[in-house]
């Protein structure tokens, strides 16, 4: 049985990825954050999330050119703070990944909705794991070369959807009642402002996911920084972009819970008979295709590290003898996604719709790895001064320590304002721990003991 991947990805593949990895979150999923903080005051969150993510990879960043691995965050506690940390650190990272991609899948099933009215936007997602879990079972240079197309189409098509709705852009529509429904800042703005974190993130969620294809890339400890460096800066300029032009197109409140706000925002402009809403809707899949398609290629190499060291039954980290690809992991992760996608109305709290319970819980996973990350980055400093750092942390302390103190917040504030999802989290956590627990026989006996001994 093997279980090594092949490297074929180059610098244009890795940057493909990190836009491609978090592209929907410019199409959808955002917009939820207006219903709780209003425009002026989701600009604030995106501003401060902004900074969490371009310090957080500035300093990730050394980690994943230090410790190029499979696993990710996994592989970097795992060796900073040993098992139970890599524990933590991986099965976050799996929840991230895993409950992310429905949540994009039912997007998709919403734009294709929008052109053929008569379709189930339920079935459209489910199909859409059919494709596009086969396409990545085919190779990963096929999936990367796929990803890296659909990611500049929808690059393209955020550019083309800015410059229509421009014309008709209107600062007072934007500013319009623009704290959490006020038109004054007061102390129900800070309470919007802080509510609406989950939902800024989800502009950046999952960039992190390139460090799940170390394995796979040319020369990982010189691409990887180009890839990460050069995706933030397109991602931060498309958010506030897509965000501003869009909350100016019109009444933005009909736009803040849908799955589908751009075709939306641009009916406001243009009618809806125009070719630009018919393009953007055609178009507007791609940015959804390269997040789930992303995503996926993320949540299987993470069951695929996961097992290989023993975390995980080692049946999922079988490599296809053909492809080269854990077609095993590509599948498990399929089947917990549409098991979601199905179970629409009985997953649905605080009044708030499937896509965005599944985004707050992938983002709670997001979350823990990211302050894991943070920690083991620090650790490693002083236990292993002498490791080979091909890309060193920008402005170490500093960066690391705002990533980490935002990232802390922002946890506190989700715990509190989304009880229920975080103790549905912690629940998941607690199951995968008690199978930690009594499987350790399984990880001494494991083949991967990268992270520990590279």
């Amino acid at each position: 049985m093997s279980t090594t991947l092949k490297s074929t990805l180059n610098g244009w593949h890795l940057w493909g990825l990190a836009v491609g990895l978090v592209i929907s979150g410019e199409y959808f999923g955002w917009s939820y954050g207006w219903a709780t903080a209003g425009t002026l005051g989701f600009l604030v969150t995106s501003a401060l999330i902004a900074l969490m993510y371009t310090t957080f990879i500035f300093s990730f960043t050394e980690l994943t050119t230090a410790i190029p691995h499979a696993g990710g965050p996994f592989a970097y506690a795992r060796r900073a703070f040993g098992e139970k940390a890599a524990f933590v650190a991986g099965f976050a990272t799996l929840i991230e990944f895993v409950f992310a991609p429905p949540a994009i899948a039912m997007a998709i099933g919403a734009y294709l909705n929008v052109q053929f009215p008569g379709v189930d936007p339920k079935a459209m997602a489910i199909g859409a794991y059919f494709v596009f879990i086969g396409l990545n079972i085919l190779g990963v240079r096929i999936a990367a070369n796929f990803e890296l197309f659909v990611t500049v189409v929808a690059i393209i098509e955020l550019l083309v959807f800015m410059g229509v709705v421009a014309p008709g852009f209107s600062v007072s529509n934007f500013t319009a009642n623009g704290w959490a429904g006020q038109n004054e800042f007061s102390a129900a703005a800070v309470t919007g402002i802080v509510a609406a974190i989950p939902f800024a993130i989800w502009f950046f969620l999952a960039i992190e996911g390139v460090a799940m294809a170390a394995e796979e890339a040319l020369e990982p400890r010189k691409t990887i920084p180009k890839a990460y460096i050069a995706g933030i800066l397109t991602l931060v300029t498309l958010a506030l972009g897509v965000m501003i032009f869009a909350g100016g197109a019109g009444d933005w409140s009909k736009l803040s819970n849908i799955n589908d706000p751009l075709p939306q925002a641009m009916k406001m402009i243009v009618g809806e008979s125009s070719g630009w809403l018919h393009m953007l809707v055609w178009i507007g899949l791609f940015g959804l295709v390269a997040s789930f398609h992303g995503i996926i290629l993320g949540y299987s190499r993470q069951i695929f590290a996961l097992s290989r060291a023993g975390y995980m039954p080692g049946y999922f980290a079988e490599v296809n003898e053909r492809f080269n690809t854990p077609h095993r992991a590509l599948i498990a992760g399929g089947v917990v996604g549409i098991a979601a996608i199905l179970a629409d109305e009985h997953i649905q709290f605080g009044g708030m719709t499937l896509t965005a319970n599944l985004i707050t819980m992938s983002v709670f996973g997001a979350i823990v790895l990211y302050i894991v990350s943070m920690l083991s980055l620090f650790s490693l400093r002083k236990k292993e001064p002498g490791l080979h750092r091909p890309f060193k942390a920008i402005a170490y302390p500093l960066f690391p320590a705002i990533a980490l103190t935002l990232a802390a917040v922002s946890l506190v504030t989700m715990i509190y304002f989304n009880g229920m999802l975080a103790l549905i989290f912690a629940g998941l956590m607690a199951l995968a721990y008690a199978y930690f627990s009594v499987t350790r026989a399984q990880r001494e006996g494991a083949v991967d003991q990268v992270g520990r001994t590279a």
